[in-house]
């Protein structure tokens, strides 16, 4: 997937770290950016923003499904990726200039039948059994050198907590998507 241009992808990697840097400054008030005339990006999109530091996850925070334009998303999950992921403290102004910025654009999710049909590095997944769901994009397989199947385990186990091959049962609902991921 390669949707947007050199310059629409810096317009949301800089909107991205804005939003992030006015609520540092504004005692975490959320920045409402104005509407961009591109038509592209006020389209409705499913988006996930990443934050890393050294590499290493600081904040991840996305939809699955579009309900908002693309910018605003963009704007509302960088400040949710750095002040509203619970599995990490609020970012500080100090590791913010450390902050490496990722955008993550999906594609709509189709249903799969079987998890052969997935290829790895390609397709994120999302499995869901009954109230249990968890969600993985594609490119944590290729960060992790992840085969398929140790891939699809550790979705079931540590995002859904599923067991570690409930992918394999049919009563399983398993979905992909494919993103377009630029950074800094």
């Amino acid at each position: 997937m390669n949707c947007y241009s050199d310059e629409e992808r810096k317009e949301l990697l800089e909107l991205a770290r804005k939003s992030i840097d006015f609520s540092l400054k504004n005692n975490k008030l959320q920045y409402q950016p104005e509407k961009p005339s591109n038509k592209k990006l006020v389209e409705e999109r499913a988006v996930f923003v990443t934050l890393k530091i050294d590499g290493e996850l600081r904040g991840c925070i996305g939809q699955m499904v579009a309900t908002q334009p693309l910018y605003l998303a963009v704007s509302d999950f960088a400040y949710n990726a750095a002040f509203r992921d619970p599995r990490f403290y609020p970012l500080t102004e100090e590791e913010f200039d450390q902050t490496h910025i990722e955008i993550s654009v999906l594609t709509p999710m189709e249903k799969v039948s079987s998890w052969k049909e997935l290829k790895v590095g390609i397709d994120g997944v999302l499995i869901k059994k009954g109230a249990r769901s968890g969600v993985f994009l594609p490119q944590v397989a290729t960060e992790t050198g992840w085969d398929l199947e140790t891939f699809l385990s550790n979705l079931c186990s540590h995002k859904a907590g599923l067991p570690p091959d409930s992918y394999k049962n049919p009563d399983t609902e398993i979905y992909k998507y494919q993103v377009e991921l630029f950074e800094e």
